[in-house]
């Protein structure tokens, strides 16, 4: 085989300190972080700041990022490859994986093999599975976990303009009149551009703010309006103001005729949906559609500004579509401050797509089922057997895994028995495959028990190569420190196989530098202008410049048509005849419809704090000092006629679940819409026992982009009848023995230490007895019984080792009070020992959760403050300190003031959902 050595450093190995620049690899806004780097070349780091100049966040980073350096534990990383069990070294593990693959292609043919990346990977990454895959094995079954976040838009966008192109950039979001958040909570999802937007809107007051969203998040703190439309009908909204903008002078009919066609097929399929007939379907009042389109056909420039509550829908495409039409209608695209802006959910999710991450795309924006496009990929690649047809998407692929079909799984920087849906289908998928090789950095993750061959890749902080962001900026990610172990990049790995499978000179890269030119030239491949993506002009960059690349954002103005960054503005579009197309949309029902037996809608959604399935920010206690666990948000009517009460155990269950019980903590919750559920989905069988959320999801997926339906599942839920609730503190080799006795079980790390929640039908007495078995040994206990409580405190040599608190009712106390105790030097005092065993805390520790993660600032001290007067977010940052680092807790900071507010005279225009049909008053 052929090995390929380590890369050319290219910064200076005699520096003792430098300022490294990179980009953090959380979601699509692709924020320019800059890390110092003290020591030897790739030394020790510090300081982790965001870049001031880079235009994505002009130095802004939410807490995620702010936090990057935390998550770097050495201890909870893969080193070595393990290939069936058994270590093995580089090149043993790489020609198996060639000999295998070969094999499965010998005996089943080349689509017997299917590929599962991430958004996580680089473009360099990405670029070369891709060509391994459909130039060189010959099957187009490559997909990525991109597919659950963009694959959506993806196809409206094509279907639209021709091509997948998003036609906004940041700064239109602070030069609109009207800013729509539709199925999206960015001030979690995407706080920095979140950010941006409040300053846009406090240097113009006049700009109107739309939130559209089943619930009232804190991206609502800002809104003028926000309509609380029944989950899945957005389609319905946008069809309404289609015909709205017709029968009330909204449209812009010279863009139309001259820009666009099958208007009237549009129109015509939308003259139904009268103010009425929407109101009745999005149950919201009309009084708030009347506003939100009176706005919009008035003000010159919009933005509808969309995420994954329009893309995971099995009717994703035509939500894209219907805001698409919208926009087109108006002629509010193609201007500053206009547009449909769809926001990636991942951080090189957009680069992915230029390069045919995707299974049906080739390459470079270039189509699979296009000859002429075909011809000139083979050509370029000189690939001896190009794919010639759409490959299995990632529902499809898992299934046909399942079913036999697939006898090789190839997972890459993904966690997918966690994050996709229909747990069940896709642990059987991987226990049916004949080969699953994982590729990954976390040495635990849900997937990994499920693997023949493991491989050791790099992570941020070693990789190497670049991204592209939600507004086609192209940024480097730069290697801060040495591979960890035995890890390699991925694009090494790819190509070591490659090589051992006989494609050497296909496959000869010595760094990303020469991956990155060869994508460069191929987008520039046969254009002439027919693409928008054309970077040729950085095909010839020297290793220096490359190194030294500063953000790039496409179309380049010297291979764009028009000779400017702003797309469409000469009204043309990538389709054959130039002209955008309008789309006929029929709004449809989700999929997962709701019965006697399963009740309630399930949403699921992301947190302000953690990212994905926590492989990375689960390594951060501080991330978890916000949201310690899941939780299950249910309208506290719903609640009360179930009989469940605050952080009383909900069990969940869905017709896929195939005797998979999920069980959450209930939070009643007032702005949640009665009959719809709302749980995060980032834990998972690694964190606990029974919070396998992807479960309640069937798979169900949109036919035209495979994007699967992550926001309307069907579930019923009932009260999980425990008799004892509890946690259980100490060192995470003696939890981990104690917890798995306990029925129910979840984790919370801690800098010192592990906190579990437990809960069981045994009452707390009986499952202390139970637990005492497996006490540490060499420890003095006592215990404590009073009333419905139950404590066991273990020490050694007067500290604090292990602590055991049990309950009748749902205990909920603060784990930070614990680990103060648990890293102390110093003996249990006895008021320290006698508040362990009543399991109350210090005065300290009972102001309420952490609101400012950065500043461990707690909401009763926050509340403290408003009620002193202190009633503006900046005044509560110069009091406290709250909100002045990362700024991601400002739209919480807000929501508190307004709810202290009794007078609510300042309060914006945000509507009251206490009930089912919520009412504002338009302006």
């Amino acid at each position: 085989m052929t090995s390929i050595p380590p890369m050319t450093p290219a910064k200076s190995q005699s520096a003792t300190e430098q300022l490294v620049q990179t980009t953090c690899p959380y979601c699509g806004v692709g924020c320019g972080v800059d890390v110092l780097q003290t020591g030897s070349m790739k030394g020790r780091l510090s300081d982790l700041k965001g870049s001031p100049e880079h235009p994505a966040n002009f130095g802004r980073l939410c807490i995620k990022g702010t936090h990057l350096l935390e998550t770097l534990d050495p201890a909870k990383r893969l080193t070595t490859p393990v290939v069936f069990g058994q270590p093995a070294s580089w090149e043993s593990a790489t020609d198996i994986v060639a000999a295998r693959l070969s094999s499965i292609i010998e005996q089943h043919g080349p689509d017997a093999i299917g590929l599962y990346g991430s958004g996580q990977l680089l473009t360099e990454d990405y670029y070369v599975a891709n060509k391994l895959m459909k130039g060189f094995i010959g099957t187009a079954n490559i997909d990525t976990n991109s597919r659950l976040c963009m694959s959506s838009a993806v196809v409206a966008h094509k279907r639209a303009f021709g091509e997948d192109i998003v036609p906004c950039d940041y700064e239109d979001l602070e030069h609109t009149d009207l800013l729509i958040l539709v199925g999206s909570n960015a001030a979690w999802t995407h706080p920095v551009l979140y950010q941006r937007i409040e300053r846009a809107k406090l240097r113009n007051p006049a700009m109107k703010v739309v939130v559209i969203d089943p619930r009232h998040t804190d991206s609502s703190t800002i809104a003028d309006l926000h309509i609380a439309l029944r989950a899945g009908s957005d389609s319905a909204l946008y069809c309404g103001l289609l015909h709205y903008l017709a029968v009330n002078n909204g449209l812009d009919n010279a863009f139309i005729e001259a820009s666009t066609e099958g208007f009237d097929r549009a129109l015509d399929a939308a003259k139904d949906w009268t103010l009425a007939t929407v109101a009745e379907a999005c149950d919201v009042p009309e009084k708030q559609l009347r506003t939100l389109y009176s706005w919009f056909a008035q003000l010159p420039r919009v933005i509808s500004f969309f995420s994954m509550g329009i893309n995971q829908s099995t009717t994703g495409v035509d939500k894209g579509n219907a805001i698409i039409n919208c926009h087109l209608a108006s002629g509010k695209i193609g201007r500053e401050g206009c547009g449909p802006f769809s926001i990636t959910g991942q951080p090189n999710a957009m680069g992915g797509r230029e390069v045919g991450g995707l299974s049906n795309m080739l390459a470079a924006h270039m189509d699979i089922d296009n000859p002429q496009h075909r011809e000139t990929v083979s050509a370029f690649w000189q690939a001896p057997n190009l794919a010639s047809q759409p490959g299995l998407k990632a529902v499809e692929m898992f299934q046909a895994a399942a079913d036999g079909k697939l006898k090789c799984l190839w997972i890459m920087a993904t966690n997918p028995v966690a994050s996709m849906p229909n747990r069940a289908l896709i642990e059987k998928a991987l226990s049916n495959c004949e080969l699953v090789i994982v590729s990954e950095t976390a040495a635990t993750n849900d997937t990994l028990k499920f693997a023949d061959i493991v491989l050791p890749a790099t992570g941020w902080s070693e990789k190497n190569g670049t991204v592209t962001n939600s507004e086609r900026r192209i940024s480097r990610q730069r290697g801060l420190l040495d591979p960890h172990g035995m890890a390699r990049h991925d694009w090494q790995i790819i190509s070591m196989v490659a090589c051992a499978m006989g494609f050497e000179k296909a496959f000869a890269y010595q760094h990303p530098q020469q991956i990155f030119s060869e994508h460069c030239a191929l987008t520039a491949a046969d254009n002439n202008g027919s693409r928008a993506l054309d970077l040729g002009a950085l095909a010839g960059l020297s290793l220096t410049q490359y190194d030294n690349l500063r953000p790039q954002q496409w179309p380049l103005a010297e291979a764009h048509r028009s000779g400017s960054e702003r797309l469409f503005a000469d009204g043309r579009f990538y389709t054959p005849n130039g002209k955008a197309r309008f789309i006929a949309i029929t709004p449809r029902a989700p999929e997962q419809q709701t019965s006697s037996q399963y009740p309630f809608v399930l949403n699921t959604g992301r947190l302000r704090d953690q990212w994905h399935t926590m492989t990375r920010t689960g390594n951060a206690p501080r991330l978890l000092k916000h949201t310690d666990r899941p939780w299950l948000s249910i309208h506290p009517r719903d609640a009360q006629r179930l009989g469940i009460t605050d952080g009383a155990l909900v069990t969940l269950k869905a017709a896929c679940s195939d005797n998979i019980d999920v069980i959450l903590p209930a939070r009643p919750d007032s702005k949640q819409r009665c009959g719809e559920l709302f749980a995060p989905f980032h834990w998972s069988a690694t964190w606990g026992s029974h919070c396998k959320v992807g479960a309640l999801l069937n798979g169900a997926n949109d036919a035209l982009s495979g994007q699967p339906e992550l926001k309307h599942g069907a579930v019923s839920a009932e009260v999980f009848n425990a008799a004892a609730y509890g946690l259980i503190y100490g060192h995470t080799n003696d939890v981990d023995r104690l917890k798995t006795a306990c029925l129910y079980w979840l984790d919370t790390p801690t800098d010192e230490a592990l906190c579990t929640q437990v809960a069981d039908t045994l009452t707390p007495m009986a499952l202390l007895n139970k637990l005492l078995a497996q006490l540490p040994q060499d420890s003095q206990w006592s215990t404590l019984q009073s009333g419905g409580q139950c404590t066991l405190v273990a020490t050694r040599k007067e500290r604090l080792v292990l602590t055991i608190m049990l309950s009748a009712t749902p205990v909920a106390l603060p784990v930070d009070w614990l680990e103060s105790l648990y890293s102390s030097d110093s003996a249990l005092t006895e008021a320290q020992m006698n508040g362990l065993l009543n399991q109350q805390p210090d005065d300290a520790y009972m102001l309420g959760k952490i609101v400012c993660s950065c500043f461990e600032v707690r909401e009763n001290t926050i509340k403290h403050a408003i009620a002193e007067g202190t009633n503006s977010v900046n005044a509560l940052g110069k009091k406290l300190q709250c909100g002045t680092n990362c700024g991601s807790c400002k739209t919480e900071l807000a929501s508190l003031i307004a709810a202290c507010d009794q007078a609510e005279a300042s309060a914006p225009q945000v509507v009251n959902i206490a009930d089912t049909k919520p009412v504002t008053e338009e302006n």
